[in-house]
């Protein structure tokens, strides 16, 4: 639909000779008279002209219009190429942009993080890069967003499983940024030894051992905002929320885990800080945030409503008329 290969519509020659002179031959037949055809009956009116006869009477109906019509209709015909082609762009980048997303997934369950560094995160350098996980605060710079992502390990025994769900997706007009928010239900598990399980609350694990470790094994749901950029023809992320929705060891249901948080401040402040069970199942803790939160956003509570956060997303037409996630 692109017509860019074969330069602007009123450029070509007519190779009839001059336009206002009338022809019925289909081999002789202009470009705007082909167009101004299409405008009246659709394409394949224009595409029948290819048959002399046809072409008599669409030539015809051509030179009786008045001078403007014409050229007004085949405007308006380049104005919808173009639009169809902007939205063409635009439902293509919705797909790249989930893709995005699942790829992240796809490769933060495998603890594969350094190709979520080198093929998925804006480049180094970009401005304005943000992730925040939790109420305490949000990583400004690339470095101290990728510190998460850097060494992280692969457990043995630990298993995650995330699964992308109801994404709403919008492309800015101008195609350079996009916003995305998604839900995510999963499990999170692993081993701990009874070392290291010394330095975590009990109501994470399970009743009893295995292999003489510790058991812990999470139902999760979270929701996911993210703001992307196009760099270099690829969709990145750039601005990136987490929020949990709940949480539940398998043996106990979300309510009464969130009852538990609740009622153990020391508890709760492990939960908000807990980055990953590492190696052997050793708790590690997120980074110092590098600025205070963009917003507040809680996990199931047995005394507050729930809300929906982050925001969903809007159309808009560039960056500067929407928010950050």
């Amino acid at each position: 639909m692109d017509s860019s290969s074969n330069g602007p519509m009123r450029d070509l020659p007519n190779p009839g000779g001059d336009a206002d002179t009338p022809t019925t031959d289909a081999a002789t037949l202009s470009r705007r008279q082909w167009v101004a055809a299409a405008a009246f009956g659709g394409l394949a009116g224009a595409a029948a002209t290819a048959d002399p006869a046809r072409a008599a009477t669409a030539a015809g109906k051509d030179d009786a219009a008045p001078a403007g019509t014409a050229d007004a209709r085949i405007a308006a015909l380049e104005q919808q190429l173009a639009t169809l082609h902007r939205e063409t762009e635009r439902a293509q980048a919705r797909g790249a942009i989930e893709n995005v997303f699942n790829r992240y997934q796809y490769l933060h369950t495998a603890f594969r993080d350094p190709e979520i560094i080198t093929d998925l995160w804006v480049k180094k350098g970009t401005p304005g890069i943000t992730a925040q996980y939790t109420n305490t605060g949000v990583y400004n710079t690339w470095d101290s967003v990728m510190a998460y992502h850097r060494n992280r390990p692969n457990p043995v025994g630990k298993l995650l499983v995330h699964i992308n769900a109801c994404p709403v997706i919008e492309v800015a007009a101008d195609g350079r940024s996009a916003k995305g928010l998604w839900m995510m239900s999963g499990v999170e598990s692993g081993l701990t030894t009874l070392e290291h399980a010394k330095n975590a609350p009990e109501a994470f694990f399970e009743p009893g051992l295995v292999d003489g470790k510790k058991v812990w094994a999470h139902w999760v749901q979270c929701r996911y905002g993210l703001d992307f950029l196009k760099q270099d023809g690829e969709w990145r992320i750039w601005h990136f929320r987490c929020v949990e929705v709940s949480r539940a060891p398998f043996s106990q249901n979300w309510i009464a885990f969130a009852a538990t948080l609740q009622a153990n401040q020391a508890t709760q402040k492990f939960h908000n800080d807990l980055a990953y069970f590492g190696d052997d199942g050793k708790p590690v803790f997120m980074p110092p945030v590098d600025a205070p939160p963009k917003s507040l956003a809680y996990p199931y509570q047995t005394n507050r409503p729930t809300l929906l956060e982050p925001a969903l997303p809007k159309p808009y037409r560039s960056f500067s008329e929407t928010f950050e996630y």
